[in-house]
């Protein structure tokens, strides 16, 4: 019977942020302008890093990777929610809500991993500023990328696949904006001992590792930078490593607060607040953290402006 009801279940119906008819078209237009903040601000930040020969550097290749990531992570979820804020019925398809599990999961590793790759460049160039050339060379440089890639991809399927081996029976409404790990668990009508485990494992293990590394990094980072002489270095130091941490605070602040908690209505219920942080808010403000604020960048940006004035 079981087998029956699982092989009616064709589409999922995502319920979103709210049931309030009247806040829908306020949020298409939010989330909409938020959503274009972050393509012209990642896709920019990738454009200007290519163009211009002063960012080739380890630390510009990381970020550029990172804006990437982050610009695919966001779009992963935006269009499908933007779509429904606007539709009477809001239905994924059952292919099509896996097909979003599996890259949700596997851009989320890969990019606080990449932010992990960040740390460790920015512990070398700090700590160890004679060995740099040699340490991040470019071959260094593209197993450090590639690496974050592939883990979090085979993490992402390895999850899809737990995911399903579950049974859903019905009802088939996700209480969320996306397809995520807690909503679609509480659907499941078969035992979900196994992925339960399995996700508290995986972002535990994952998000402790990843972030542990990145604290130990800048301990030592911090370290460095109390003992150098100089005004002036120790400032372009801080305002690094202050905009590497900004970002993974908010990052991983609100990835532990969604996974690692048992999967409830109450806790599906704050988890999409917390969804909005680090799949819209950090991916908008990582551009400005990272890029806006450094020189080099402003330097790029105004050498692209002054260039398309001279040309008309």
């Amino acid at each position: 019977m079981i087998k029956q009801n699982y092989s009616m279940v064709t589409e999922f119906i995502l319920l979103g942020l709210t049931d309030r008819a009247e806040l829908q078209p306020v949020l298409f237009v939010v989330f909409l302008v938020v959503y274009l903040i972050t393509v012209i601000g990642n896709v920019t930040m990738i454009l200007l890093i290519r163009s211009d020969s002063q960012l080739h550097t380890p630390m510009y290749f990381f970020l550029s990777h990172l804006a990437f990531v982050d610009l695919c992570y966001a779009s992963t979820v935006t269009p499908q929610m933007l779509v429904n804020f606007l539709s009477k019925r809001k239905t994924i398809s059952f292919i099509g809500c896996f097909i979003q599990f599996h890259f949700f999961i596997a851009l989320g590793i890969t990019d606080y991993y990449m932010l992990t790759v960040m740390a460790y460049d920015r512990y070398v160039a700090i700590c160890r500023p004679l060995l740099y050339g040699s340490k991040m060379s470019r071959c260094t440089c593209l197993a450090l990328v590639a690496a974050p890639y592939l883990y979090g991809f085979v993490n992402g399927l390895v999850q899809t696949i737990l995911m399903l081996r579950l049974t859903f029976c019905g009802p088939n409404e996700i209480n969320h904006f996306y397809c995520a790990d807690p909503p679609l668990l509480v659907l499941a009508c078969s035992d979900t001992y196994v992925k339960e485990t399995a996700m508290f494992v995986v972002a535990g293990s994952n998000l402790t590792c990843s972030l542990s590394i990145i604290l130990v990094s800048y301990v030592f980072i911090s370290a460095t930078i109390l003992r150098m002489r100089s005004a002036e270095g120790r400032r372009k130091a801080f305002s690094t490593r202050g905009s590497h941490l900004t970002a993974v605070t908010v990052f991983y602040g609100s990835l532990f607060c969604m996974y690692l908690r048992p999967p409830s209505e109450a806790s599906v219920e704050q988890g999409k607040v917390v969804a909005v942080f680090y799949i819209f808010v950090s991916p908008m403000l990582n551009p400005l953290i990272y890029s806006l604020r450094n020189k080099d960048v402003k330097r790029a940006i105004r050498k692209v402006i002054q260039k398309e004035w001279l040309a008309k």
